[in-house]
């Protein structure tokens, strides 16, 4: 693991657009006061929305197989069959 930089709270004060904008790009750093660490700047990890294709097929090979009327024996097991109409209130 990287060592991360060391910024002052006054540096944090003074530079905050500027580090910000570090730790917006992938920066992190650790924050001092009176010579003593007392917290982490680091980035917030960022979620992929979708899964390229060829990563997903690669995934896929090791899953175990689908049993189709089990699949769809739960759903219906999960479904409420009974609809209440907002109007019958």
């Amino acid at each position: 693991m990287p060592i991360q930089p060391e910024i002052t709270q006054r540096d944090l004060r003074s530079r905050s657009k500027e580090i910000m904008d570090a730790v917006e790009h992938g920066q992190s750093f650790t924050v001092t006061r009176d010579g003593h660490r007392i917290g982490e700047l680091i980035p917030l990890r960022r979620r992929r929305r979708f899964v390229p294709r060829q990563e997903f097929a690669v995934m896929s090979r090791n899953a175990p197989s689908v049993d189709i009327e089990t699949f769809r024996a739960d759903q219906e097991a999960a479904v409420d069959h009974e609809v209440d109409s907002p109007y019958d209130r």
